[in-house]
């Protein structure tokens, strides 16, 4: 029936658009109605009793001196509205401070963010020295300011301490998953020395407030520079970023499979988002307080393979009844386990998922996480 009725509409369609000229013609139902004003006749003013005070309004819409009147004879095109400008841009990258804190928001995941945040600081003329993609941080070398770039020595040149001039600089880079899915959270803590001092100054406690100040302003400017010109991301730091160092997949007590990940919680929560988003499987929410993942086995990952136009016309769009009918709903649920991270798949919170099922997803990550 409703295949009918998608038919019954497109021939319609073609139908008024085949030159008929009751529906587009001069006197047609859809005709231009832009000139209809030409016809309209004044009337007397309106009288009023003697004993009623009369006050002058003004015109609420006034007409313009420019629009045609009745004198001409030629219709009239009526201009169309200016749209309305938006002055807000919308970035990928923001900056948040909260009270003395400052760091840097992205909105993308940060295995995306990992390698662009290397790139800046290499491009900066710094060195990394440490690295540790298991905690989400690099630590830059000991270095004078005069051997970064010209540019970021003057800006942090100028933003530093009095006390900063002539020191060496070192920097710790930390990456956190944010609250919101598929965005990070992303900190910077300087430390200083005198240049040649071989004092081991720590990154733990707060460095010069100044050099901080700055260089989340530069990665924010230049990080955004880079999205707007569809910097692009190297594949495989992204997936060494968050990529648990070790996956195996086992059976518990009552003989129900579950993945065990050899990463903290804030990784192995982001490996699978992007291993689900990989294996192009369907997440309706999440629950990231629970370690939840809410999936839909009977549909792909959403945005992929939308009708069009005449597909939706023709009754091929998703129906919300036949959605729900078909829907194989099922729970990844990510469990801390010592120092290790357990990942099970449930039908709801009390019932583990039929065996086939849940090695078949765990399977799907499994490959993905390696």
């Amino acid at each position: 029936m409703k295949r009918l009725a998608g038919l019954s509409a497109l021939a319609a369609i073609f139908a008024t658009v085949s030159g008929c000229g009751w529906l587009w013609g001069e006197k047609g139902y859809f005709r231009d109605r832009g000139s209809d004003y030409l016809a309209a006749r004044q009337t007397a003013p309106m009288q009023v009793p003697p004993s009623v005070e009369i006050r002058r309004l003004d015109p609420l819409l006034p007409v313009p001196r420019n629009v045609a009147d009745s004198r001409r004879d030629s219709d009239f095109d009526v201009p169309r509205p200016q749209p309305l400008r938006s002055t807000q841009e919308v970035s990928e990258f923001s900056l948040q401070q909260s009270g003395d804190s400052r760091w840097l928001v992205a909105q993308r995941a940060p295995a995306e963010a990992w390698p662009m945040l290397r790139q800046f600081f290499e491009d900066n003329g710094f060195r990394i020295a440490e690295e540790h993609l298991q905690a989400g941080e690099f630590v830059t070398a000991w270095q004078p300011l005069d051997t970064l770039s010209a540019p970021m020595a003057r800006r942090l040149g100028g933003r530093a301490s009095e006390q900063a001039a002539g020191s060496e600089i070192r920097v710790r880079v930390r990456v956190e998953p944010g609250v919101q899915r598929n965005s990070s959270e992303i900190f910077a803590n300087s430390a200083l020395r005198p240049t040649g001092s071989a004092v081991d100054v720590g990154l733990a406690g707060r460095g010069d407030a100044g050099l901080d100040a700055a260089l989340l302003d530069e990665m924010n400017a230049s990080l955004a520079r880079s999205a707007e010109r569809g910097g692009s991301v190297s594949l495989l730091a992204a997936r060494d970023f968050d990529a648990p160092s070790r996956v195996t997949l086992s059976r518990d007590g009552s003989g129900n499979p579950f993945l065990s990940l050899d990463a903290d919680f804030d990784r192995a929560w982001s490996s699978i988002g992007r291993a689900l988003e990989m294996s192009n499987v369907r997440v309706d929410d999440i629950n990231r307080s629970l370690g939840v993942y809410y999936i839909n086995l009977a549909e792909k990952a959403e945005g992929d393979d939308k009708p069009g136009f005449f597909g939706r016309l023709l009754g091929k769009g998703k129906d919300p009844e036949d959605v729900e009918a078909r829907a194989e709903r099922y729970q990844v649920r990510l469990t801390r386990v010592a120092e290790s991270v357990q990942v099970t798949v449930e039908k709801d919170m009390n019932t583990f998922a039929p065996e086939e099922v849940a090695r078949r997803v765990l399977s799907m990550l499994q490959e993905h996480l390696g």
